[in-house]
């Protein structure tokens, strides 16, 4: 007999409901990964490595992406798939999984990805000269900090050499979090949030505004809100979770790999900073160009989805 007491609830009861099952999701495999690191590390080690990490011991990185990993696990992946056969019964179809996007589409979407590189690195840039007044210069100190943080941390985890740390970073950084972030926040929140407004387009902007706050680096918002609205666009025109899921994942692997050939010399570092210097601008505006055309093509394509939307969200 299928469980129903928690079908019919209104939107904001859904996403109040799944902040908890969020947060209770990831406690509880927190504390079952901790208990199994205990098998094969002492208690004093594992504390200090949450509590005083060094960056630079090895076994400490090792933890850190393990229980990175798990927490992923927990608050991405697990609770979609509790709140679909929870809200509708069935998490295929609630999830938008059970069909697999066209061929071209895929295809579309790797180049799109690869192609706005440029164009983001732009964004990212305009995004992180963005000063708040002096009234706001303590919020300014702490979102500073908050980014140099990340960055510092991001570098320490993907600084890596060996093929078998590159296939860690990949699940860590490419896999778990393209499959999990699409699933909570294209799956269910965007789904939630279009039946709140009634508009797709206001699912879409509102699920890739929370997407990128989720992440907490405020100097690369924008760009990642933007990437945030494309992945919803492609579930909206393919109606298959796997195309936004497919980009999220292009996009996550350049960034993957890119570290891994500069810090193993086979890339120059300066690749990081193409499309944020005022000679890159002609490589900027011609990946811009790409970037519509290819988008246009992907919309072409899945033309028949939009026709689907009710006539004010056209």
């Amino acid at each position: 007999m299928a469980f129903t007491a928690f079908r019919g609830m209104k939107p904001w009861s859904q996403l109040l409901f799944g902040f908890f099952v969020m947060v209770a999701t990831t406690l509880v495999l927190s504390a079952v990964a901790i208990l199994a690191a205990l098998l094969f590390v002492d208690a004093g080690s594992l504390l200090n490595s949450f509590m005083t990490p060094d960056y630079n011991n090895p076994v400490t990185l090792g933890l850190l992406k393990y229980i990175q990993i798990v927490q992923s696990v927990g608050l991405f992946v697990i609770p979609p798939f509790i709140l679909a056969y929870l809200y509708h019964g069935h998490a295929v179809a609630y999830l938008q999984i059970g069909r697999k996007p066209k061929s071209e589409s895929a295809l579309l979407a790797v180049f799109l990805l690869i192609v706005a590189n440029p164009v983001i690195n732009f964004l990212g840039e305009l995004n992180s000269q963005m000063q708040l007044p002096h009234a706001l210069s303590g919020l300014e100190t702490w979102m500073r900090t908050m980014e140099d943080n990340a960055e510092f941390i991001t570098r320490k985890f993907l600084n890596v050499d060996s093929f078998g740390a590159l296939m860690i970073n990949m699940l860590m950084v490419a896999i778990i979090p393209a499959l999990g972030e699409e699933l909570l926040f294209r799956g269910f929140i965007q789904k939630v949030l279009t039946e709140w407004s009634r508009s797709k387009h206001w699912g879409v902007w509102l699920s890739a505004i929370l997407f990128s706050a989720i992440h907490f680096q405020f100097y690369g918002f924008i760009p990642r809100m933007l990437l945030g609205a494309l992945f919803g666009y492609m579930l909206v025109w393919s109606g298959s979770l796997w195309l936004p899921i497919l980009g999220h994942f292009v996009n996550n692997t350049i960034g993957v790999f890119g570290y891994f050939l500069i810090y193993k010399g086979d890339l120059s570092q300066n690749i990081e900073d193409f499309g944020t210097t005022p000679e890159d601008l002609p490589y900027i505006l011609v990946a811009a160009v790409m970037t519509a055309v290819l988008l246009y093509f992907l919309f072409r394509i899945e033309a028949k989805n939009s026709d689907q939307l009710p006539e004010q969200d056209r």
